[in-house]
Order: C-alpha cells, then sequence, then structure tokens
C-alpha cells in the first residue's frame, strides 16, 4: 500500500490537524432552532450524518431547517478511513420504526428538500435496500410535494438494490467515490472501489424510468495531484454524473488518515471552472464544502426548479 509523505517544508501531519487556515474556521453551533432539531432526533432515536460525520457547517444548515438524515442505524460495516462514522456488526437489526420517524422529523421541520444517507450494511442481503426504500416512501406519504436527494452506498454492486431504490423515484441518486482512483485502496474501506462506484451511478442513470439527476463528490488533501483530480472529474462526466461536489478532507481524529495539505480556496476554484467545462450541471466547490451541504438551493440553481 502507498505510503505518501509530507512534503519536508509543509507542516507536520500532528499540526495539520491542530491548524486550520482561516477560510476554514467555523462558528459553535448556536440559537434555538438548532437545539429545538437536536432535542426532536434525540427524541425519536434518529442519526444524522451532520453529527456523525462532524460536519463543519451543522450550524448553519440545522439553523436553516435543513438536515441529513442517516438511516439503517448508525453503525457502518465498513471502515473507511477518513470517516468518523461509528463501524461493526449490526448483526442485521433493523429499527422499524425508522422510516415513520423520519418521515415526522421531516414534516415537523417542515422541509421541502431532504437529503438521506445510509451507513453501509453489508450483513444485509440487499444491504438495506428494501428499508430505505421504505423511509422514502414513508417521507413522500407524510410530505407532499418533497423532492428526496439519497445519498447511497455502493450495495457492493447490486443492480438489484438500486432497482429497487429508484422504484421508490428519489429525485437525485448520490453515490461519493470520495477521493481520485489512485488513493480510492488507502483512503476507503477494501470493499469499495472507485470502478463499482462510477458503476453504480451510471447503472442508476441507465434504468431510471423518469428524468433522474445523479452526483458525487471529492474530498481534497488526502494526497492527490490536481491532474488526478481532473481525470476523476472526466470519469465522473464519462459515467454521466450531473451534479458534483468538492470539498477540504478534514481529519476527524487523530486515528484517521492525516491530512497532506490544506487547498486554497483559489484551487477550488480553478477546479469549479474544470467541472463546468466538462458540461457537469451543478458544481460546488469550496473548502467547506461537502455532499448535503446547501444542497435544497444547489438543486435549485442546477435545475431552475423553485421549491
Amino acid at each position: 500500500m502507498e505510503n505518501i509523505e509530507l512534503n519536508p517544508q509543509s507542516p507536520a501531519a500532528s499540526d495539520l490537524h491542530i491548524r486550520k487556515p482561516e477560510w476554514l474556521k467555523t462558528s459553535i453551533p448556536t440559537g434555538s432552532v438548532f437545539f429545538d432539531i437536536k432535542k426532536d432526533l434525540r427524541s425519536r432515536k434518529l442519526v444524522t450524518v451532520c453529527e456523525e460525520a462532524k460536519c463543519p457547517n451543522i450550524g448553519k444548515c440545522w439553523n436553516t431547517n435543513t438536515a441529513t438524515f442517516m438511516v439503517l442505524g448508525d453503525t457502518c460495516t465498513r471502515g473507511c478511513r477518513f470517516c468518523n462514522v461509528k463501524t461493526g456488526n449490526p448483526d442485521r437489526l433493523l429499527d422499524a420504526s425508522e422510516p415513520l420517524n423520519v418521515a415526522e422529523s421531516v414534516k415537523l421541520m417542515n422541509l421541502k428538500y431532504v437529503v438521506i444517507t445510509m451507513v453501509d450494511r453489508d450483513d444485509l442481503d440487499d444491504g438495506g435496500a428494501k428499508h430505505v426504500a421504505h423511509v422514502l416512501d414513508e417521507v413522500k406519504r407524510l410530505n407532499e410535494g418533497i423532492k428526496i436527494e439519497l445519498l447511497a452506498g455502493d450495495f457492493k454492486g447490486s443492480q438489484d438494490a438500486v432497482r429497487t431504490i429508484l422504484a421508490s423515484r428519489p429525485d437525485v441518486y448520490a453515490h461519493n467515490i470520495e477521493t481520485v482512483a489512485r488513493l480510492s485502496p488507502r483512503v476507503r474501506d477494501a470493499r469499495a472501489n472507485y470502478d463499482q462506484s462510477l458503476k453504480a451511478l451510471q447503472h442508476a442513470k441507465n434504468i431510471s424510468e423518469y428524468p433522474l439527476y445523479t452526483k458525487s463528490a471529492l474530498m481534497l488533501g488526502l494526497g492527490e495531484e490536481k491532474a488526478e483530480v481532473f481525470e476523476a472529474l472526466q470519469d465522473l462526466r464519462d459515467h454521466e454524473v450531473d451534479f458534483i461536489t468538492i470539498g477540504q478532507y478534514m481529519r476527524p481524529t487523530k486515528k484517521h488518515l492525516s491530512i497532506k495539505r490544506w487547498v486554497h480556496p483559489d484551487e477550488f476554484l480553478e477546479i469549479s471552472e474544470r467541472a463546468l467545462d466538462l458540461g457537469f450541471k451543478g458544481v460546488a466547490s469550496a473548502p467547506l464544502v461537502r455532499s448535503s451541504y446547501m444542497a435544497r438551493e444547489f438543486y435549485e440553481k442546477a435545475t431552475g426548479i423553485s421549491l
């Protein structure tokens, strides 16, 4: 496995973990809306990726009534080296009340657009596809006119699982390649695969019986070269991906992959321009961008639909 060393003149990895540049500093979450949402989520035993992944935008999003719900529990069967979500063996357990609880929380928050993501559940025969589809169905049943963005796993390449999900008609089908091809084996769990992820996105577009947008995301600062980022963007376009988000990797704990460099906002702008030139319908590229950040606004701008 490749070991990428820091530039000798660069700060040590431990310093990179602590000394964030000014453009990455965010305020501590405050406000009554933030705490009301937190209280409601706890009362329903719901999980958000906002909390699990330590998203730096949690305060801004929650105080504007935006949240990304994480379903299939809080324990992922995979152990990607960048991710702060708990990993382990859920032993096939599922919360039957989760679909209704998510739907009711979406209604309480008066959302017009919701992002639903999932942990990988390799312990389940279908990867949890039927359960996720049930969540989407319940959200639609209780929230008329809602737009749903699903950030899905790869389901180990199962086309049947993707077909099950699409029967519930999410408006955006997202799956993140996370990093460039060369670094994928180092960054992601061994059961994940760069080419498999691209194929999952292409398959969703190919089998959809309605207009479906697909979306993916990249993290920068893990040791990738700019040319490799451009190649990844081309790979995504070759597989008909519509939307791309690109942000700075933030090391959640010292047990996770170190940050190789802080990527300057100007470089994110350059990458954004290349992505637009390649034909992406929507591009969000900046240090604090995350795959679900400002998802509603991003969708509205890219599609011309006002919710």
